[in-house]
């Protein structure tokens, strides 16, 4: 089956400001906080712990997109390597994750404006998705000039911390528990899986064979290292009352801090709705999903796939709980990258990184909320039964 290629425009610096787009925003600015509040200390060992789960996940993602560079990210490497169900599992499973994920930066923009309502997010969603549809060269311009502005304020939120707040002393307040400690790790995952979007981009990347296992490995050393810095410096600043820059945000008056912030959700929204796009482009390709998601305009963008995304996006932002959209996208992306996994396995068994990472995901997953699980459970069921009932229409 032939079908029309996106175009190659991303070299190895774009493809790190495009992890590091998707990863930094709802990571320092809301996941680090949400879990502050829930374990603490833990956090403290969670945010390094998640990032060498996320190392190793991340190889097994560049493998398979040097191997496979299309779009789709594992939806396609799981078709190519062990068949139909678990590339559409994997497929669902990242719609499911990371529609999730995008409400959760619109409703941050929301929080960090104070102003309470859908307007604000769903105006987030709508800007986003207009400006995919300028294409991904000028989606790659302002996202580039959004990760500039979210770094300077996670390092200047950082010094300022150290320097000008309660003391370069860090002050250690509740207990770590093991419990916590892997809680947190499942909950922070996700905050790092950023990484996965230039694996999903890959037919948009130019060499990716050399470029994406480099751009993948560098933007989750530079997540790590902010990460900790944000830990570490908000702490500073709050002392035993450090609970995350969601808290603090709303009661110091740090304007560039708020400004950094607001783009750094817009950027991972834009990266979100990127990524998003391209799995239902690659799931229209192959049936699994409605043909016309599969259609390119004249620019050779898939706006249509780009459209549905924004649309859908928007109605999870209605939820309107911040924490329970990133606890489901929590559970969901372990179980993605689980896939991710076997399926790097499937064409080399003797990758320990890759059994590492599939043996972190599964073990992990067991520290989310069983509420969570029982709606992850109830929504994968539905995509397989949609599986089972739409393709055989289609053919």
């Amino acid at each position: 089956m032939t079908h029309e290629l996106l175009r190659r425009e991303l070299g190895l610096p774009g493809a790190i400001v495009t992890g590091l787009g998707s990863i930094l925003g709802t990571g320092a600015f809301v996941a680090i906080g949400l879990a502050s509040e829930l374990w603490g200390d833990a956090v403290l060992w969670a945010v390094p712990l998640a990032a060498l789960v996320a190392m190793f996940n991340g190889l097994s993602s560049a493998f398979l997109a040097g191997m496979f560079p299309v779009a789709g990210g594992t939806y396609e490497y799981g078709y190519r390597t062990t068949g139909p169900w678990l590339g559409f599992s994997a497929g669902w499973l990242f719609l499911l994750a990371k529609t999730a994920s995008a409400a959760t930066a619109a409703l941050g923009v929301s929080r960090y404006l104070g102003i309470e309502g859908p307007l604000v997010p769903v105006g987030a969603v709508a800007l986003v998705t207009a400006l995919v549809f300028a294409g991904i060269r000028r989606t790659a311009t302002v996202n580039g000039i959004l990760v500039l502005i979210t770094v300077s304020a996670i390092l200047w939120f950082a010094w300022q911390g150290v320097s000008d707040g309660q003391g370069a002393v860090i002050v250690l307040g509740s207990p770590v528990t093991n419990e916590g400690v892997l809680a947190a790790t499942a909950f922070l995952f996700v905050a790092y899986t950023g990484y996965g979007r230039i694996a999903t981009l890959g037919e948009e990347v130019r060499d990716p064979a050399r470029v994406i296992p480099r751009a993948v490995i560098i933007t989750l050393l530079i997540a790590a290292f902010l990460y900790t810095a944000v830990e570490l410096g908000g702490r500073a600043w709050g002392g035993e009352n450090w609970g995350g820059l969601l808290q603090l945000g709303s009661v110091l008056d740090l304007s560039f801090f708020r400004f950094g912030a607001i783009t750094a959700m817009l950027g991972v929204l834009l990266n979100l709705i990127l990524g998003l796009s391209r799995v239902w482009l690659a799931m229209g390709r192959r049936r699994d999903m409605p043909a016309p998601l599969a259609r390119l305009d004249s620019r050779s963008e898939p706006t249509i796939s780009v459209l549905l995304t924004g649309v859908l996006v928007a109605v999870v932002t209605l939820i309107g709980d911040i924490g329970l959209a990133w606890s489901f996208s929590a559970m969901t992306v372990l179980l993605y990258y689980a896939a991710t996994n076997v399926s790097a396995l499937a064409l080399d068994k003797r990758r320990v990184t890759a059994w590492l990472g599939l043996a972190s995901c599964v073990f992990l997953s067991f520290f989310v909320p069983p509420t969570v699980w029982l709606a992850g459970v109830v929504l994968v069921g539905f995509g397989w039964l949609w599986k089972a009932g739409f393709t055989r229409w289609a053919k």
